[in-house]
């Protein structure tokens, strides 16, 4: 039974499920988004990998190769957003954030820059190119800034409607874009409004035993895990609070009220991630059992991404481990 609110594609459990990567569904909606004049794209010497060349071939006078000068890139995004442009810069991760953070806080949150931060190649999933450009720390590095906001689309379908989204928000917003092709789990009908989660799955069990809270792709694995859970007498929840900062403490808290346990489910880091956010909320707001799904405190490795995906303990099984234990934790 699904919320009335939400539309799954019931082909996410079947052997021939789409597939796209998120960063596609941002190059779609960064094109449609460029019918604004006042959209400005710049990437950091990875025009083809953020796919921002769909962007460039159209709108060439407003594309900017900045070389591989990420901090210079970020300079001059909040030089154009403070002139009334609304730029979005491009990078992997672990370049922009990661090796911008100082400029990202000075030059755009602590002067409340219209600047939107896509962060591509996000997590393990990135596979063979290892640790140095997997990030894992990005959603904590971004969450930690006044004025930042933060989101995590789930599939390219979501990835084109939250782009075009924060396009229309004012103010910093970093985008967590990843690169391998992953299922497409909702639809076009599937509603999308920034800093308001909704339900993806709800058991047709009557007594609900557990809410799983995720974001991103590898909430794939959640739906997997739910569907199997189910047929042990089971009931989920599964909700994609793709929005970490703001966080929709009013529709998890109403869940937890509700249920009384509480797993989360991420590709990044635990400590600071949408483990810590969900967890720091609930700890004011109303304290239950919970589990997080995530990287515990590692960096990654290199190696093809399904076989990073288990090791690191993120896979369907994992996540059915975690429900079981936290269910034992109910008072």
């Amino acid at each position: 039974m699904l919320n009335d609110e939400a539309k799954l594609n019931h082909n996410i459990f079947s052997k021939h499920i789409e597939e796209e990567p998120t960063r596609d569904g941002y190059g779609k909606g960064l094109l449609e988004a460029g019918k604004e004049e006042n959209i400005v794209v710049l990437t950091a010497d990875l025009e083809d990998s953020t796919r921002c060349q769909w962007f460039a071939k159209v709108y060439p006078q407003r594309f900017v190769e900045c070389g591989v000068a990420e901090q210079n890139m970020v300079g001059m995004s909040a030089g154009l957003a403070l002139s009334g442009k609304i730029p979005f810069i491009n990078s992997y991760a672990n370049f922009c954030p990661g090796r911008t953070w100082e400029q990202i806080r000075t030059v755009i949150c602590y002067n409340n820059a219209n600047v939107k931060i896509a962060g591509h190649h996000a997590g393990i999933s990135v596979g063979p190119d290892g640790a140095t450009h997997q990030a894992t720390e990005d959603i904590a590095l971004m969450r930690a800034l006044p004025n930042m906001k933060v989101v995590v689309p789930c599939d390219g379908i979501e990835a084109q409607k939250a782009t075009l989204s924060i396009a229309n928000i004012f103010g910093p917003t970093y985008i967590r874009l990843q690169r391998e092709k992953t299922p497409i789990m909702t639809t076009k009908e599937t509603p999308f409004v920034f800093g308001k989660s909704y339900v993806l799955w709800q058991s047709k069990k009557k007594n609900l035993d557990v809410l799983v809270v995720g974001v991103g792709p590898i909430l794939t694995n959640a739906l997997l895990a739910a569907k199997d859970l189910e047929k042990d007498g089971i009931g989920v929840v599964v909700l994609n609070s793709h929005t970490i900062k703001p966080l929709d403490g009013k529709e998890i808290l109403k869940w937890a009220k509700k249920i009384g346990a509480v797993v989360t489910v991420e590709e990044h880091n635990i400590i600071g991630g949408l483990g810590g956010a969900v967890s720091e909320f609930l700890s004011e707001s109303y304290p239950v059992p919970i589990e997080r799904v995530g990287i515990r405190d590692v960096f990654g490795e290199s190696g093809k991404p399904e076989e990073l995906i288990k090791k690191y303990h993120l896979d369907k099984k994992d996540i059915e481990s975690a429900v079981r234990r936290v269910i034992k934790m109910k008072s």
